[in-house]
């Protein structure tokens, strides 16, 4: 059984530590501890993690977050999986530093490489980690925040929400998106 795990953020050095790129971050705490690597491909870096007998494609795009809609559309055609296989790993503002929040469905709450995605897929029925960076920002600064770099208390704690994010993901490909949340989605 094969799953399409989405970790959005920007490609580039300039984005790699930013509070956007926590998708990114995600997927590669999952197999940090494997002989798994990301490899250049079509509309993004790839690489494939076995786990309890499914194969999980995890996909950062290339396309930047506003456009990550084509990719996950490209991947999900190529690899032949079903939207209830696909989970897409986002940073979200209104959530406390951390804080991981698993939902099966839902609005693009104004981040736009769901709001892309949702477009490209004609559908907001698929499953979305969400990982909490907080808003301390100033009004009108959220571009500024997102963008940002992760704090020193961030810095300190952002390996274990990383590594909570990465069981959750376990939990989805192995029991499903229902248990999951109810698992999951207070811890």
């Amino acid at each position: 059984m094969k799953y399409l795990i989405v970790g959005l953020g920007n490609p580039g050095e300039k984005y790699e530590n930013t509070r956007h790129n926590v998708g990114f971050k995600v997927l590669e705490a999952l197999i940090h501890d494997t002989e798994n690597r990301f490899e250049i491909e079509k509309l993004g870096r790839i690489a494939r993690y076995k786990y309890r007998g499914r194969t999980l494609i995890l996909l950062q795009p290339s396309t930047y977050m506003n456009l990550s809609g084509k990719a996950v559309k490209y991947w999900m055609t190529k690899e032949k999986i079903p939207l209830d296989r696909v989970l897409v790993i986002t940073d979200d503002l209104a959530l406390p530093f951390g804080k991981l929040r698993l939902k099966g469905k839902g609005s693009d709450a104004g981040h736009n490489g769901l709001k892309d995605i949702i477009s490209v897929l004609n559908t907001n029925q698929y499953a979305r980690l969400k990982f909490g960076v907080g808003n301390a920002f100033a009004k009108g600064r959220q571009v500024d925040y997102v963008l940002g770099e992760w704090d020193k208390e961030e810095l300190d704690q952002l390996s274990e929400r990383l590594g909570i994010a990465s069981e959750f993901i376990k939990s989805f490909v192995t029991i499903g998106l229902e248990k999951t949340m109810s698992s999951w989605n207070n811890k």
